[in-house]
């Protein structure tokens, strides 16, 4: 993969630079500012881009802000948000635009190298890589005119999990029940999310935005 890397702290970014290039993988750009983000992913387009929200110049979310600006340019370019903590409003801003290619990462959750690869690669392939505690922020309390309320709560379960990235083995195993049933889950979560016939993968991927975005409306 082509890897654009965004953090400005340079033990970060360059041990980054070190673990992308270690599993093979090239950085096409390393950079440390919200401008040079943005012009780093519209110049390169790589096929995935790792990013810290907060960058110079004013550390407040400038990596966020450049990575929705390359994506409205670029519908769809791949991006793994880092940051130090769950804020609704930039999880909500990067789910918005409907497309998948989405990760959000706590940096102190990320607990080994594998975990965090896997995640990039997720994202990288159109799907999204949310950490547990930001799908849990996101998830208000469902009402009657949300397609949430339709939900059932093991549906939500087993839809909670496929926003973390977990394919319907992984999540059989978190849940204790056979894959055959999980199948016949997600296909009840299709139907009743709207989510018409398509390739399992977009399909997965809108039924999460659908789920996802309809929860973090529930707190504005």
């Amino acid at each position: 993969m082509r890897i654009v890397i965004a953090e400005d702290l340079f033990l970060l970014r360059d041990g980054l630079v070190r673990l992308v290039e270690a599993y093979g993988h090239s950085v096409v750009a390393a950079v440390g500012t919200g401008p040079a983000t943005l012009e780093a992913l519209l110049s390169t387009r790589p096929d995935v881009a790792i990013v810290d929200v907060r960058l110079p110049p004013t550390l407040s979310d400038e990596g966020l802000q450049a990575a929705l600006a390359a994506r409205r340019e670029v519908p769809g370019l791949p991006v793994l948000i880092l940051s130090q903590h769950v804020q609704q409003l930039y999880a909500r801003e990067l789910l918005a635009d409907g497309h998948g290619g989405v990760g959000y990462q706590l940096k102190d959750r990320v607990l080994d190298a594998d975990q965090f690869m896997d995640a990039v690669s997720r994202v990288a392939e159109g799907g999204t890589a949310l950490d547990p505690a930001v799908v849990a922020k996101l998830l208000g309390r469902p009402r009657r005119a949300d397609p949430l309320a339709t939900l059932t709560e093991r549906e939500r379960s087993v839809l909670a999990l496929m926003a973390e990235g977990l394919s319907n083995s992984a999540i059989a195993g978190r849940l204790f029940l056979s894959e055959g049933a999980i199948s016949k889950y997600t296909t009840t979560i299709f139907a009743k999310l709207g989510v018409a016939a398509d390739d399992d993968t977009n399909r997965r991927v809108r039924a999460v935005l659908t789920y996802l975005s309809a929860g973090a409306q529930h707190d504005q």
